[in-house]
Order: C-alpha cells, then structure tokens, then sequence
C-alpha cells in the first residue's frame, strides 16, 4: 500500500481544514404568519409558498 513519503505538517492540514466551517441556517420570516422559516420551501406552520397554499397546515397534537 501507498504511504504518503512527506508528513503534512499542521500548518498544511489547518490550511486545508479552515474551509470545513459550518455556518448557521439562514431564516426569514414567513410572509403569511411572520414566523421563522427558510427560504426556498414551504411554511411547515401554514403550509404556503410564494403566496400560495401548497400543503396543509401543521396541527397542533392533543395529549
């Protein structure tokens, strides 16, 4: 099997894991009921997108 013949040394692999960063999910509000949600997709609490209904709303769950 192949070895690699020069160690990567920690400035390299730090250079190289720099680009691994995780960044926040981006929200907005819904247009419709002002709560939070991302862009490009339905409201998952009223159930429109770009002004339209396109699912069912989310019901609340009785215990």
């Amino acid at each position: 099997m192949g070895l690699p013949s020069k160690r990567r040394t920690k400035q390299s692999k730090r250079d190289r894991a720099s680009h691994f960063a995780l960044t926040p999910a981006n929200y907005r509000p819904c247009p419709k009921c002002k709560r939070p949600t991302m862009p490009h997709r339905a409201c998952v609490f009223c159930g429109t997108y770009k002004g339209r209904q396109v699912m069912k709303a989310a019901e609340k769950k009785k215990k």
